[in-house]
């Protein structure tokens, strides 16, 4: 009854301030809207957090988007610049939140508009709690008003996190937000932060777009660093905790490992394979570098098209981990038209050779349907890394893969 109360006071404090402000006001339902078909694909794009925290204001906005457009970023299928924690200001006297009047001192609309006259959109963050975890105003209480003003901005994204949300309900709180993201007049894709805490995966499929399974990951390959109250996490432990979730994903409902280090201070193979097992697991590609100064070998891992490619499938099917030995773990994730990817990943601190046989990885998958039958088909295999083809599956190959780095071919039958 509680929750019943709060959102029909919710609906009629919107619909009060939207016909005062606005001359079409925006309808809703109590039950959570047709989610909008914005990402068949995982989305990809750019996210200032990783790199800059609570360091951003309106000027490092727009120089992302002036290299994502310039560096290929864009043509390369990155759309999203996305301002992470921090960008708040305070309320003003009917509760509308504004952007910081010094770091945004144009505004986010104006913002907006630049970034979308770059073929590009922007992203927001905000927070289920009363407080973000950068301690800004949250969207407790504000829901309806903050989607509304997104809308009025001209946000094509929003992240929502989780912090300050003591005796909050997840579900009811994302749902909420998607039902006023939904009324607010405006596609806007909806990501979900609460880290796997309330195992999102399980319940948001007509919530949101995208949902964290993990929590924050940190810039390292194999590592994990207590907080006290909180972990952050290298790239192999978020690969596996997000690994036995893939039945949950699909388009339009991403499995989120959260945003990538790539260029961030690891070595260039922990870079290479940390790009290419989030394009094994159809993940979200959400850069978190500074795109406006990065190394050749930067640009050459995260504009690999071949790479993006698999990513970006439309058979959007989450890879699986068919079989570990000794070290190097063998992925495969099925393909449009019965293509595969086929991926070698070295998790040991050694460099391994290997001889490698297709034709002992038959395997049918029960998720989608789809079977590798390397025993009975030849495939062509190209190699997406060296961006060569190889000798076909019917024939065994002497491979090396580097430490900390991964072989990744796709097989087209």
């Amino acid at each position: 009854m509680r929750k019943l109360l709060s959102a029909i006071s919710a609906a009629v404090l919107f619909t009060t301030l939207t016909l005062a402000q606005d001359p079409q006001p925006v309808k809703f339902s109590e039950s959570v809207p047709q989610k909008p078909n914005l990402c068949p694909t995982p989305p990809m794009g750019w996210s200032s957090w990783n790199l800059f925290a609570c360091d951003i204001n309106e000027t490092l906005i727009r120089e992302i988007a002036d290299a994502m457009a310039e560096k290929g970023l864009l043509d390369a299928g990155y759309t999203y610049v996305n301002m992470d924690d921090c960008w708040h200001g305070e309320r003003d006297a009917d509760g509308f939140i504004q952007a910081d009047p010094v770091r945004f001192a144009g505004g986010i609309k104006a913002l907006a508009d630049y970034v979308h006259s770059k073929g590009l959109k922007l992203g927001i963050y905000s927070d289920a709690g009363s407080a973000t975890c950068g301690g800004k105003p949250g969207s407790l209480g504000h829901e309806y008003q903050d989607a509304l003003q997104y809308a009025r901005w001209g946000v094509d994204y929003l992240k929502y996190d989780w912090c300050n949300t003591e005796n909050v309900n997840s579900k009811g709180a994302y749902s909420l937000m998607a039902k006023a993201l939904r009324a607010s007049g405006r596609d806007i894709v909806f990501s979900l932060c609460e880290w796997g805490d309330t195992r999102a995966y399980s319940w948001a499929q007509e919530v949101g777009h995208l949902w964290r399974t993990t929590g924050d990951v940190n810039c390292c390959f194999d590592c994990e660093l207590d907080f006290g109250g909180w972990k952050s996490l290298g790239v192999l432990q978020i690969l596996d905790k997000n690994e036995p979730l893939r039945r949950f994903a699909g388009p339009n409902h991403w499995n989120d490992p959260d945003m990538m280090e790539v260029g961030n201070g690891m070595s260039v193979n922990e870079d290479r394979a940390h790009f290419s097992m989030w394009c094994m697991m159809a993940a979200p590609l959400i850069l978190g570098n500074d795109i406006r100064n990065m190394s050749r070998e930067t640009m050459d891992i995260i504009l690999n098209k071949e790479m993006i490619a698999v990513d970006q499938d439309a058979l959007g099917i989450q890879g699986l981990r068919y079989r570990v030995e000794s070290g190097l773990e063998y992925w495969l994730k099925p393909l449009q038209n019965g293509d595969w990817a086929f991926c070698i990943l070295n998790r040991t601190l050694t460099d391994r050779q290997i001889n490698l046989d297709f034709s002992s990885f038959n395997m049918y998958d029960n998720l989608s349907g789809h079977a590798f039958k390397s025993a009975s088909h030849t495939y062509r295999v190209r190699n997406l890394w060296s961006h060569k083809d190889e000798a076909d599956s019917s024939k065994s190959r002497r491979v090396t893969i580097p430490a900390h780095d991964v072989v990744v071919y796709r097989l087209t039958y």
